[in-house]
């Protein structure tokens, strides 16, 4: 990649915390940390619909209550939506059907304790903050942000249940690593976004130090680069938007840690 273009998009109102993205069919849904709802904003209508994920769903949680929904995947007509896992009320995987609308939870408690337990990773150090989902296998994107800053891809088989996990490093600002925060396959090339925050918890907030982009290699777990492209916002969330010879169009959406209930979605650009 030779330069990368950062741009507003568009700005969402009522939405606060965005988490996650995912852009199909002239929409974007979104997630949001302290929501249980998700949002569509329709393209060509500029307005947002939100639709329940659970039965009881709110806005606005508290950060005690909060599922913590980082995580969300398109896959099979189906948008696959996962909670960090940095607390007990944060370990539900929601899952979404584009075609009849209806919602399936799934408690993935068993799952992340297996995951944890694949590398003796501390309960309050799992964050999980983003997911592929290939055949047979999920990816977890874990944001080393916690105390014993593990960071990294946890490579889980579904039919056998094994757990890998890949040590993943990634560039410093400030002796601050930046850390997974989403990441989406195209092709062949896993793209990632991993931003600096100086903390050492998963579960409270520090001073941002800027976010990056990078791409990796599913297969090997080798990056093939990481660029920032702030050095202010902390990046939460990134969808394909659209991709030729001479370019990738990604859209972020950004999580700014404050209770302000708008969302301003950028536009990335990264000419090939």
């Amino acid at each position: 990649m030779e330069k990368i273009e950062l741009h507003p998009f568009c700005t969402l109102a009522g939405i606060g915390a965005a988490s996650g993205l995912v852009y199909h069919a002239n929409s974007l849904f979104i997630i949001s940390d302290n929501s249980t709802f998700l949002y569509e904003y329709q393209l060509d209508k500029q307005q947002v619909t939100k639709f329940k994920l659970l039965v009881d769903s709110k806005e606005n949680l508290a950060k005690k209550d909060k599922a913590d929904f980082e995580s969300i995947t398109l896959y099979n007509k189906a948008l696959y939506i996962h909670g960090s896992g940095s607390t007990n009320k944060r370990q539900l995987r929601v899952k979404y059907d584009l075609d009849t609308l209806e919602t399936k939870e799934k408690d993935r408690t068993t799952l992340y304790r297996r995951l944890r337990n694949s590398i003796n990773l501390a309960e309050d150090d799992l964050n999980i903050e983003g997911c592929i989902i290939v055949a047979d296998f999920y990816y977890f994107f874990q944001r080393g942000n916690g105390a014993h800053s593990h960071n990294g891809i946890f490579r889980y088989a579904k039919k056998t249940k094994e757990v890998s996990f890949h040590t993943i490093v990634l560039p410093k600002v400030k002796e601050v690593e930046a850390t997974f925060t989403d990441a989406i396959l195209v092709d062949e090339t896993v793209y990632f976004l991993a931003a600096c925050e100086d903390t050492n918890s998963t579960y409270n907030d520090g001073e941002i130090y800027g976010s990056f982009i990078g791409g990796l290699d599913l297969k090997t777990f080798t990056v093939l680069f990481a660029n920032q492209i702030t050095d202010t916002h902390k990046f939460e969330g990134l969808t394909l938007f659209q991709k030729n010879n001479e370019f990738i169009e990604f859209l972020l959406c950004e999580d700014n840690d404050t209770e302000e209930l708008d969302s301003i979605i950028y536009r990335a650009r990264l000419l090939i």
